[in-house]
């Protein structure tokens, strides 16, 4: 390691002088940097970031069960005190422990203390909830993931109601970790976070062992790794079972032939059937513009090819938000409340662009905009003027 790498890693992370002795293995701490990683980047992007940043925030909820399927492993048979039973969960214990601390009385332990403990516990299974509502809000809304096939958009759209309080709820408890790692430092003269960078911690005053097993790494890792193995495979073929409440996956020919020639042709699931008869009722006067099919036969057939894929007959958020029209100009899609939220934080230039072409154009930016879909991940706004 480079002599100034060295240097800084001492300088934030110093080693405690005297003898010292190892206390988290290096499992644990990638375990625990990974995790705060991996939960910084979901905050940002859940509460900061917009649509377009929804697959980075799904890969790190991807990557949080993960994690914490990889430290059950270890916590069920790793070394010393990175086991579960150093540190289990006690609610008796952990207010012990605050009494403790309330008398000035203090006991120390090399691995998590009582309170420690039970907050670990705590915000794991409060990062699994938010893992879970965040998944079945992604089946509800966009019909996709593991529970696309059996939620439909309400339930989806009641536990993403559910979704956020609890990343709240994680932030507080982050803070109240925060705090605990600074007053239990201070209070034992020890740099509880540089223990979890280099791993050990002074020998004395000495402190309760960790329960005496022997530590088993390959089955560790094998528990671990088969069961992410398990999950993915889980996963992965649930993804994959049919979904109802789709839009039609492709446009029909003769409507995109006929519309195209013209504008963008539109999913039909981005209005409603009464805004479908409408448009189709005055062909004459539309937008501006005089749009007659001349042929009856071809204008009835396009009427019935929207009217059977119109917002109703879809189960997604976008076929639901569509739905609410401007009731002052109805037929736009660029006035109806959901497109002007969706769209509101990007700047009027981007829209004037050539690649772009106007506010309504959705094929520029939506590489699935014909399917009526609107994955987030199918999005990509041209950076160019041209």
């Amino acid at each position: 390691m480079p002599a100034r790498l060295r240097a800084l890693i001492d300088r934030i992370a110093p080693m405690p002088g005297g003898p010292s002795l190892p206390v988290w293995p290096w499992t644990v701490r990638a375990f625990h940097w990974s995790l705060v990683l991996c939960v910084a980047v979901a905050a940002a992007t859940g509460f900061l970031g917009g649509m377009s940043a929804l697959s980075l925030h799904l890969a790190a909820g991807i990557a949080i069960p993960v994690l914490i399927l990889l430290r059950i492993g270890v916590g069920l048979f790793g070394p010393g005190y990175a086991r579960f039973d150093s540190f289990p969960p006690s609610p008796r214990a952990a207010l012990e422990h605050l009494e403790n601390i309330r008398g000035g009385r203090h006991e120390r332990h090399l691995g998590h203390n009582p309170a420690g403990a039970l907050m670990v516990y705590a915000m794991l299974a409060v990062l699994l909830l938010i893992v879970l509502t965040g998944t079945a809000a992604l089946a509800g809304m966009f019909r996709q993931g593991p529970f696309r096939s059996f939620i439909g958009f309400d339930t989806g759209w009641l536990i993403y109601g559910l979704h956020q309080p609890l990343a709240w709820l994680l932030v507080a408890m982050i803070a109240a970790h925060l705090w605990g790692v600074w007053f239990e430092s201070r209070r034992g003269h020890e740099n509880l976070v540089a223990a979890m960078i280099h791993g050990r911690k002074a020998a004395d005053p000495p402190a309760p062992p960790p329960p005496r097993r022997r530590a088993m790494p390959w089955l560790a890792a094998g528990s671990g790794i088969g069961a992410v193995g398990v999950l993915t495979l889980i996963v992965l073929r649930a993804s994959a079972a049919p979904a109802s409440g789709l839009p039609p996956a492709k446009l029909d020919h003769t409507y995109a032939e006929q519309c195209g020639s013209c504008h963008t042709p539109y999913s039909p699931v981005l209005a409603p059937a009464s805004v479908w008869r409408q448009l189709m009722g005055d062909l004459r006067h539309h937008f501006g513009e005089d749009a007659s099919l001349g042929d009856p036969a071809l204008h009835q057939r396009i009427l019935g090819y929207l009217l059977a894929n119109s917002a109703e007959h879809a189960d997604t958020l976008v076929s639901h938000m569509m739905m609410r029209r401007d009731p002052a100009d109805p037929m736009r899609i660029t006035a109806t409340r959901f497109w002007q939220f969706m769209h509101g934080g990007i700047p009027a230039r981007v829209f004037a662009r050539k690649k772009v072409g106007g506010r309504s154009n959705c094929d520029a930016c939506h590489r699935d905009a014909q399917s009526g879909r609107f994955l987030p991940e199918n999005i990509e706004i041209p950076e160019s003027a041209e």
